[in-house]
């Protein structure tokens, strides 16, 4: 059945009063306009960046076009980025970074401190996310099937070998998954073995809990402030992979010992933080 003209006026009448109802008055509703638009929006940045992209084809160099058609989406959120030790990041050497995992957020972290010639190394299921995916392979994007343990190792061997030989850097976030709990999972040891097999430093990045805008839980999404802070590197020289299980706990303790530094000064609230008993005390 279709509805005359007059009838698709009245329904976008009622949707222009809704929307604005629903974003005063419903907190939940206006978290998942904010979550949409942040998503839409990057998958439409995406569409813009792969023709300019397309020009070099799939090259690490194209991380800098996508970095700064992403650096403004943190005004649109009034979300404040401070970054404080960047002097720690190795002048003109490979090196993995190593960074928590809180939410698609780490985005707008990232962004603001992403070194030269670095990349992410991401799951394989985000080459398939529409123009992102295709963005994120053109940028030279490490795309790995956690699924296939052997492809996997596979990858990473290959990316040993490239570090070396392209002076690349990468970004790897060895939770292996979104962390929502104020603290931070057990380090998967990929990275690690990674680094040690490439014989490079490894420089940890530590983003403080979005607890102060942003929490899944309640459906909250409001502006505030995310401190990250990059933290003196960590030589690998002479390690051999019977020593990755210490160094990824050592470096674990190192960033949780920060991440609770930057995440308690008395802003923000909420129980998107684990309390009492502190951040992740369990895992220590």
């Amino acid at each position: 059945m279709e509805l005359w003209p007059g009838a698709w006026t009245v329904l976008l009448l009622l949707l222009l009063l809704l929307l604005p109802t629903l974003w005063f008055c419903a907190p939940s509703a206006k978290y998942f306009f904010k979550m949409a638009f942040y998503n839409g929006w990057i998958l439409f940045l995406a569409v813009l960046a792969i023709p300019v992209c397309a020009v070099r084809g799939r090259n690490v160099e194209n991380m800098k076009i996508l970095r700064l058609m992403l650096l403004h989406v943190k005004y649109l959120y009034g979300i404040r980025v401070e970054v404080r030790g960047t002097q720690h990041f190795p002048p003109s050497q490979p090196y993995v970074v190593v960074s928590n995992h809180q939410s698609s957020l780490d985005l707008l972290g990232m962004m603001e401190v992403l070194p030269g010639r670095c990349v992410p190394i991401a799951k394989r299921e985000l080459l398939w996310a529409g123009s992102a995916g295709l963005a994120c392979w053109l940028a030279g994007v490490i795309f790995i099937d956690r699924k296939r343990t052997g492809d996997a190792i596979s990858v990473m061997s290959e990316v040993a070998q490239t570090l070396l030989t392209q002076d690349v850097r990468v970004w790897v976030f060895p939770e292996g998954t979104r962390n929502h709990n104020g603290s931070m999972l057990p380090f998967k040891r990929g990275a690690f073995h990674l680094a040690v097999q490439a014989q490079v430093p490894i420089v940890p990045i530590v983003m403080s809990s979005y607890r102060d805008f942003y929490c899944k839980k309640e459906r909250r999404f409001t502006s505030g402030r995310c401190q990250v802070r990059v933290l003196p590197p960590v030589p690998t020289e002479g390690l051999a992979p019977d020593d990755v299980p210490a160094l990824a706990d050592r470096v674990r303790h190192s960033m949780l010992t920060v991440f609770r530094e930057i995440s308690t000064d008395g802003r923000g609230g909420g129980d998107c933080l684990k309390k009492p008993g502190g951040l992740g005390e369990a895992q220590l």
